[in-house]
C-alpha cells in the first residue's frame, strides 16, 4: 500500500545512515516519525519515562525556544507515535499544560550520546504518591506507555517529580518507604531492576516544602541507583494563589540538572 502524499517534510541531521522526516499518515493524523524503523543497525533508542505530578508535566509558559525541535530528541505522544519533542510534551490537563523539564533534559543528554533520545510523558497534575501505587490508573498508564516505547529502544532512566500533594506530616513520614516500594515494582514490571532513577525537590517556594523535600533528599538511601536534584534558586510563578509551579526558565534549568544527575549515575556504571 502506497503511503499518503507528503504533507510536510522535516529534515534533520544524519545519524549514521538515518534521516529523520515527518509525514502525513493515511488516517489524516498529525505528522509522525516515519524514519523510526530505518535506524541503520537498529541502534537502540535511549528511552526515559517521565512521571509524577504537575511540575513534571510542565506548567510554564511555552516560549519560542520550547517549540524548536531537535532531530534526535523525540517524544511518545498521546496516540503512541514518535514525534519531535516540543513543548508542551505532556497532555494530562490540556487547559493547563505548558513548558516542563523534559525537553531541556533530552537536549543535554543528546549532546553526550549518538543515540536517539525518546521521552515518554506519563505524569499527571495533582496526583499523590499513593495514586502511583502498582495497579492504580497512573501506574498502569505509565507501564503501558513505557512498554510501547521499549519496542523502539532501551529504558535508560526514570525521571520523577512529585511531592506537592504529599506535604501533610503523615504522608511525609512514610514517603521514602512508599516510594521505594513503588519504584521496585515499576523497575520489575519494566524488566529494568537497576535503571537509574532521578527525582527532584519540589520548589523551595512552595508552602511547607521543608519536610517533604527532606524526605525526597533521603530517597537515595532507600532506592538503589537513585539521585536527587536540587530546586535551589529556581523561582515560582508569583501569579498563583498558592505558588506551586516553576517559571519556564526554572523548568529548563531543572531539566539540565536532571540530565547532570543522570549522567553522574551512568558514569558510575548504573545505566
Amino acid at each position: 500500500m502506497h503511503p499518503a502524499p507528503l504533507r510536510a517534510l522535516w529534515t534533520g541531521v544524519f545519524l549514521g545512515t538515518m534521516t529523520l522526516s515527518f509525514a502525513q499518515t493515511d488516517s489524516g493524523a498529525s505528522p509522525s516519525l516515519v524514519a523510526a524503523d530505518r535506524i541503520g543497525p537498529r541502534k537502540p533508542m535511549k528511552v526515559f519515562l517521565l512521571i509524577g505530578q504537575s511540575n513534571m508535566a510542565g506548567r510554564g509558559k511555552v516560549e519560542d525556544e520550547d517549540r524548536l525541535p531537535n532531530p534526535r530528541v523525540l517524544m511518545l505522544n498521546q496516540a503512541l507515535a514518535w514525534v519531535p519533542a516540543v513543548d508542551p510534551i505532556h497532555f494530562d490537563k490540556p487547559e493547563r499544560i505548558g513548558t516542563g523539564l523534559g525537553k531541556a533534559f533530552g537536549l543535554v543528554v543528546a549532546d553526550t550520546t549518538p543515540s536517539i533520545i525518546g521521552l515518554v510523558p506519563a505524569a499527571y497534575g495533582g496526583s499523590a504518591l499513593d495514586e502511583w501505587a502498582p495497579g492504580q490508573p497512573h501506574y498502569v498508564n505509565a507501564v503501558t506507555r513505557a512498554r510501547e516505547a521499549l519496542k523502539r529502544g532501551q529504558l535508560a532512566g526514570i525521571l520523577w517529580h512529585q511531592g506537592e500533594s504529599d506535604r501533610a506530616p503523615e504522608k511525609v513520614a512514610t514517603y521514602a518507604a512508599r516510594f521505594a516500594k513503588f519504584i521496585a515494582q515499576l523497575r520489575a514490571d519494566l524488566g529494568a531492576e537497576s535503571v537509574p532513577v532521578v527525582v527532584g525537590e519540589i520548589g523551595r517556594f512552595c508552602p511547607n516544602e521543608g519536610p517533604i523535600n527532606a524526605a525526597i533528599r533521603s530517597l537515595p538511601q532507600a532506592v538503589p541507583h537513585c539521585a536527587v536534584v536540587s530546586s535551589e534558586g529556581l523561582p515560582g510563578r508569583p501569579e498563583e494563589p498558592e505558588v506551586l509551579h516553576f517559571e519556564s526558565p526554572g523548568y529548563r534549568e531543572l531539566g539540565r540538572r536532571y540530565a547532570q544527575a543522570w549522567q553522574q549515575l551512568t558514569t558510575n556504571g548504573h545505566e
